[in-house]
Formats: C-alpha cells, structure tokens, sequence
C-alpha cells in the first residue's frame, strides 16, 4: 500500500476531500484539525469526500469522517456526499454504518486538477490519544455494533489519559 494523503479543493464554499493511499492515524489527526478550521469558516457550504483512491483506511479516520458528517447535519443541514468505488472500501464503509450518515455514491469524480495536499501535522503522544479517543467515540455513537466492536479500545485508551 502506498503513504496516505489527503487532497483538499475549495469552490466556492464547497470542499473536496480526497483520500489517497493507506489513510492511517496520522493523516487522521491533521483531517480532524483541519475540521476544527472548516466548520469555524463561514464560507461553509458542502463537502463532498472522495475515497476512491484510498487504498485502506484505519478506524481513527474512520470516526473523523463520522463526525464530519454530524458536524455538517448540525451546522448545514446537509448529509454529506462519500465516493467510493472501491467494493472493500464500500462494504468496510457499509459494515459501520456510514450508509446512514453520508450519501455514497459509486461512480468516481472526473476533474481533481484543483486539488492541493492537506499538510501533516505534529502532536504530542496526548494530543493524539485524544483526537483517538474522540475519533472512536464517535464511531461507537452511530450504532450498537461499532460500540461493541471499539468499546475495549476506548477504555483501553481511557486509562491511559
């Protein structure tokens, strides 16, 4: 699998985020920073994630996803869009009940030249285990499998705070 990246355009108040590559714990925690920066902007209109070339994706960056979904219903009242053409991206994508909190479309993008790269960021082994913590919470908030499936995690990582 080749590094994990995360490509972002702006139209108009209208952000691409793609995945590319292995997206793995710390692309997790600059996606989730860069939220905290997006949903402060005013100029927030709709986001739409493409992840068809993403080639794996951890659980950490599964549950910032999840929250950008419910940030964007909170503050546009908007269900975000998911591109995945991937079947065992789509199916991991399903299996966690991201059906219900993005619409996902299977048909891949055509125009990504305006893309630029999201930058890697640097925290503190506390500031990660928290953006952890929060990432699987809100995983285990969507439904009662994925609470099941990351309750041990979190408690694990809990204790470690």
């Amino acid at each position: 699998m080749s590094a994990g990246r995360i490509l972002v355009a702006n139209g108009d108040g209208t952000y691409l985020l793609k995945f590319v590559g292995d997206v793995r714990l710390s692309l997790g925690a600059a996606f989730d920073e860069f939220l905290d920066r997006l949903f402060d902007s005013d100029s927030l209109r709709s986001v739409l994630v493409d992840l068809s070339a993403a080639e794996g994706i951890d659980s950490t960056s599964l549950g910032v996803l999840a929250r950008l979904s419910i940030q964007s219903k909170e503050c546009l009242g908007v269900v975000p869009t998911l591109v995945s053409t991937r079947s065992d991206i789509t199916r991991l994508l399903t299996t966690m009940g991201f059906d219900d909190v993005f619409h996902i479309v299977t048909e891949p993008l055509r125009d990504e030249r305006q893309l630029g790269e999201l930058p890697k960021t640097e925290l503190s082994s506390a500031e990660l285990r928290q953006r952890v913590l929060a990432a699987h919470r809100t995983l285990m908030a969507m439904n009662d499998d994925n609470h099941e499936r990351f309750q041990d995690l979190v408690a694990t990582l809990e204790v470690g705070q």
